[in-house]
């Protein structure tokens, strides 16, 4: 049981570090790429822009849309970062609230992406967890209650609670387990066939494994597009700003011919 113990603690935190890996870095790229783009907006195209309103020329459409968001940020920036704090600030005092906090892990198992990722990482936490309690001998109740307390999302919690009443009143695992419509369907057949086949906890640790293997593919996907994305969309926010700016300079050229 310690042996197995152990590498569960080993798979979850090597678990733990790629999850994090893969949610830091779009939001170091993002707040990089936000940095740029306000400091070019702010400081940069308010300096080349003033040789054009000097001219008194009736601007393009693109140009005059940079000039006005340009002048925008400039004035607005610190009352737009001040707000941002409150915002983050607020919801973190809100989350507080157990209801508050329910309805938004909830809301999260139902992203795109995240959700997923969410329920993969519950559902292995909680499939290794009740494995080596099955195989130590601890009662299912038992280890129920303890594979429930490793779950991070609370949505996922309250269903195991759930089907811990379900089995105290007589029901199979797989059955209260798939009565709270919140665990992939290959962890409730995998549980079946554990119990059918007296192989509980096999079947619970081939559980977790796949649910660890498809998390590895969803996040090796999600880094591996993420790049040329964050790329593109860069790209296209500059070359709009350089666009704004060489279209008054061609206008500019062809006036003086």
């Amino acid at each position: 049981m310690l042996q197995h113990l152990a590498d569960y603690l080993d798979a979850s935190q090597a678990l733990r570090q790629k999850i994090s890996l893969a949610l830091i870095y779009p939001i170091l790229v993002t707040v990089v790429a936000v940095t740029i783009v306000a400091g070019l907006l702010i400081y940069v195209v308010p300096q080349v822009v003033q040789v054009f309103q000097q001219s008194r020329q009736t601007l393009p459409l693109l140009t005059r849309g940079l000039i006005g968001l340009s002048d925008f940020l400039r004035l607005t920036w610190p009352y737009i970062v001040l707000i941002m704090i409150c915002i983050a600030a607020a919801a973190r005092l809100a989350l507080r609230r157990d209801s508050l906090r329910h309805r938004w892990h909830a809301f999260l198992l139902h992203m795109p992406w995240l959700g997923a990722l969410i329920r993969g990482m519950n559902t292995s936490r909680f499939a290794s967890t009740l494995a080596i309690l099955v195989r130590g001998g601890v009662p299912l109740l038992g280890a129920l209650i303890s594979g429930a307390r490793v779950m991070s999302n609370l949505e996922m919690r309250k269903a195991v609670e759930q089907a811990i009443g379900r089995v105290r009143e007589g029901a199979s695992l797989a059955r209260a387990l798939g009565e709270t419509r919140v665990f992939p369907p290959l962890l409730m057949h995998l549980v079946a066939s554990g119990e059918a086949s007296g192989r509980l906890a096999n079947m619970l640790d081939r559980a977790a494994q796949l649910e660890n293997q498809a998390l590895e593919r969803r996040l090796a996907v999600f880094l591996t597009l993420l790049e040329p994305a964050m790329i593109l969309v860069m790209g296209g926010i500059v070359l709009l700003i350089v666009l704004a700016i060489l279209l008054q300079i061609i206008e500019i050229n062809q006036l003086v011919r």
